[in-house]
C-alpha cells in the first residue's frame, strides 16, 4: 500500500484519578478521558508520523488538599482521526464508529478520584489496544479487475492524476477523484486496487479492496468489453463472465453491497469487434439464465445485480465519458431524494404519533 495506510493499533489510557484527603473527607479530581475526534484533512499516516510511540495517555486528577477540597479533573487527551473510521478492540470487536467531522466517541475512561468510599485511594484510568479501521467514505466506487480501465476512467471524469500503465496491478493504493460539474455540484469517486477472483476470501488485496466499497453510497462496474486475464495460469473470462465474477465477490464478502445502487461502464469501445462484443454482451445480460449452463457453478452469483444505466466507454477516444458523468450524477440525486422523501416521511409520521 504504500504510504497510504488503512489500519493504526494504539494504546490508550485514561488518567489515574487524584488522591483523596482523610482528614478533611477531600475527594481527589477524576483522571482525565481520552476521545477520538474525526477531522477533515487528518489521515492515519499523520497520526503515526506525529505520534510513532502510538500512546496516548489522558492527565492525572488533581490531589484533594487543605486549599482545595476537590481535587481537579484531569486533562483530555484528543486524538484526531480521519473521517470513515471504526474504532476495534484487539479481539476485532467494533466499539464505536467516526463518520462526519466533530463526532467524537470516548475510548478510555479516567478513574475516579478517591474518597471516603474507597478510603481515599484514587482509581486507575481505563487502558486498552484499540485498532483504527479506515474505509473511505465516497459517493461512487469504482469497481473492477486489474487492467480494467479504472484509473484510466477516473482521470477521465474527474482531476484525479493516478497511476496508468499497461499492466494488471497499476492501483495498489486507493485513488481519490472529484467530478466537477458546471453548477458547482462535486461528486467524489473512489478507484481501488483491482480484485481478483477469491479477494472474498481475502486473497490478493482482497479485504483491503472490499471493506472500502462498504462505505460508498453507489457502485459503478468497469468491465472490459474484450475480456480479462490476470495471467497465462488463469482462465479468461469474457465480459460477461467479469460482471458475474464482480457480482459473486461482492455477495460473498457482505451480501448488503448489492442493494446498493450500481451503474455499469464498458471499457475499451475503441477496440477491434468491440461493437459485435457489445452486442452478444448485451443478449446476456438481458438474459443471464440463458447462458448459465456454459458456465462453470462456482462462476455463478446467487443474487443480480440490477444496473441503473449501462454506458459504453472509451477512455483513448472520450466515447459515451460526459454520458457517463451525466448518469453518475443522475443516480446521486435520484438517491439523495428518495432519502430526503424518506426523511420527510418519518418526520410526519413522527409528528402525528407525538401529537
Amino acid at each position: 500500500y504504500g504510504n497510504f495506510i488503512d489500519g493504526l493499533r494504539l494504546y490508550v489510557r485514561g488518567g489515574t484519578g487524584g488522591m483523596g484527603y482523610p482528614r478533611l473527607g477531600g475527594e481527589g479530581g477524576r483522571g482525565g478521558d481520552v476521545w477520538f475526534v474525526a477531522r477533515e484533512k487528518t489521515t492515519l499516516k499523520n497520526i503515526r508520523d506525529r505520534y510513532p510511540q502510538k500512546r496516548f495517555i489522558a492527565g492525572a486528577g488533581g490531589n484533594s488538599s487543605v486549599k482545595t477540597l476537590k481535587g481537579e479533573k484531569g486533562k483530555d487527551c484528543e486524538v484526531h482521526v480521519p473521517l470513515g473510521i471504526s474504532v476495534l478492540c484487539d479481539d476485532g470487536k467494533q466499539i464505536g464508529e467516526l463518520n462526519a467531522a466533530g463526532e467524537r466517541f470516548l475510548v478510555a475512561r479516567g478513574g475516579l478520584g478517591g474518597t471516603l468510599a474507597t478510603n481515599f485511594m484514587p482509581h486507575k484510568g481505563q487502558r486498552r489496544i484499540v485498532r483504527l479501521d479506515l474505509k473511505l467514505i465516497a459517493d461512487v466506487a469504482l469497481v473492477g479487475f486489474p487492467n480494467a480501465g479504472k484509473s484510466s476512467l477516473l482521470s477521465k471524469i474527474s482531476h484525479a492524476k493516478p497511476e496508468i500503465a499497461n499492466y494488471a496491478f497499476t492501483t495498489i493504493q486507493p485513488e481519490l477523484g472529484k467530478i466537477m460539474y458546471g453548477d458547482f455540484k462535486q461528486i467524489s469517486v473512489a478507484d481501488l486496487p483491482g480484485l481478483i477472483e477469491g479477494a472474498h476470501a481475502n486473497k490478493g488485496m482482497g479485504h483491503k479492496f472490499l471493506k472500502h466499497v462498504e462505505r460508498t453510497k453507489q457502485l459503478l462496474l468497469v468491465v472490459d468489453i474484450s475480456g480479462f486475464q490476470l495471467s497465462i495460469k488463469t482462465q479468461f473470462r469474457t465480459a460477461f463472465e467479469t460482471v458475474l465474477l464482480l457480482t459473486k465477490e461482492l455477495e460473498l464478502y457482505k451480501e448488503e453491497l448489492l442493494t446498493k445502487p450500481a451503474l455499469l461502464a464498458i471499457n475499451k469501445m475503441d477496440l477491434p469487434c468491440a461493437k459485435d462484443n457489445l452486442n452478444e454482451f448485451m443478449k446476456q445480460l438481458q438474459n443471464p439464465q440463458d447462458f448459465f449452463h456454459l458456465l462453470q457453478e462456482d462462476v455463478i452469483p446467487t443474487n443480480k445485480l440490477e444496473f441503473k444505466d449501462i454506458i459504453p466507454v472509451s477512455t483513448y477516444s472520450g466515447e459515451g465519458i460526459e454520458e457517463l458523468k451525466a448518469c453518475i450524477r443522475k443516480s446521486i440525486d435520484e438517491e439523495a431524494e428518495q432519502e430526503n422523501e424518506e426523511y420527510r416521511k418519518k418526520k410526519l409520521l413522527l409528528l402525528r404519533t407525538s401529537g
